[in-house]
């Protein structure tokens, strides 16, 4: 699976931005904050229209009327860079007023590849950056491996070395900064045994592994999921399709990456802007009695990555609102 990641420039200047366009949902921010004060936080990636300075800022304008978070996910090597993106998603805060959440990986998704080989130098790297970052920011939210168990599909052995490698993690930055949320995320819908649809396999709920979620000390369980991938309408997606995941933990549960595309677009999986916002509306509705402490739809704007994730924004490339973005901002107003 593709994941979220993004190279940050650092932005000085502060530009005024226009107001929306395309008939799409606007909020003031006095009503920003008292609907996105509720139980469920929610936000989106930091996933602007591109990098350049004006549409960087106005990313951070627009963010706010989607929720109260901004997630940064990349490299773990991240933390240690000057205007790396941990750094720039932590530091704007005081700007835009939003609760900033990190994620770091270690691998790629797609090959289960390790990024560098977690010997003992990249261990001890990876854990100084971490407390460093922690002890400096006191980040609210930190994740450690995105969709984990998706390694041990691929990769067994690395897998069950970082087990080992994240337990530490976790204990020495909960030493430095006792408030942070730690976690490490995992792939819902592999989590279930569903392999079909566009991952390729097939479905078979006797290869879920729920077990891993025992392995890992956690502050949240955090999910990523792309029900789009194996169903081919919100409609088909269970009832129990969320709930079935207080049957596994009884910690709060977090969704940091949540998406389904907009376009007629691959075969046997076509979609439109219309389904796409019909799967906002399923995915509060089935998740309501799971009460989600967080809540983040993976893509703002439509980014330049691997088909179907490439449509999968609020916004298309060039800026105008999907029906999605409505729907994502009057829906989540009731939960």
């Amino acid at each position: 699976m593709k994941m979220i990641i993004v190279l940050l420039i650092m932005v000085t200047c502060t530009l005024s931005v226009s107001g929306c366009i395309n008939q799409e949902a606007t909020i003031t921010e006095s009503e920003t904050d008292s609907e996105f004060s509720q139980r469920t936080l929610k936000g989106v990636s930091l996933s602007p229209k591109s990098f350049e300075s004006a549409d960087f800022v106005h990313f951070f304008e627009k963010a706010r009327q989607a929720g109260e978070v901004i997630m940064w996910a990349g490299d773990w090597n991240e933390l240690t860079v000057d205007n790396g993106g941990p750094k720039v998603i932590t530091e704007l805060v005081s700007t835009y007023r939003y609760t900033p959440l990190v994620e770091v990986q270690f691998f790629t998704q797609s090959s289960g590849q390790l990024l560098r080989p977690l010997n003992e130098e990249t261990k001890k790297q990876y854990l100084t950056s971490a407390v460093a970052f922690c002890e400096k920011y006191k980040p609210p939210y930190i994740g450690f491996g995105i969709e984990t168990n998706v390694l041990y599909m691929k990769s067994p052995d690395d897998f069950y070395e970082f087990v080992e490698f994240y337990s530490k993690v976790y204990d020495a930055v909960k030493v430095t900064s006792p408030e942070t949320q730690v976690f490490t995320v995992f792939q819902l819908e592999r989590m279930k045994g569903l392999n079909g649809g566009l991952f390729g396999g097939v479905n078979d709920p006797d290869k879920a592994h729920w077990f891993l979620l025992d392995l890992f000390p956690s502050d949240i369980t955090v999910f990523t999921t792309y029900p789009g991938l194996i169903y081919k309408d919100p409609s088909e997606i269970p009832a129990d399709y969320y709930t079935e995941i207080a049957s596994h933990t009884k910690k709060p549960v977090a969704f940091t990456e949540i998406g389904w595309h907009s376009v007629a677009h691959p075969p046997g999986y076509e979609s439109s802007e219309a389904e796409q916002a019909a799967f906002v509306e399923t995915f509060f509705e089935l998740t309501k009695d799971v009460d989600p402490e967080l809540c983040i739809w993976s893509f703002l704007y439509d980014q330049d990555i691997v088909e179907p994730f490439n449509t999968m924004g609020l916004y298309d490339r060039n800026g105008n609102a999907k029906q999605a973005w409505n729907a994502w901002i009057h829906t989540s107003k009731r939960y």
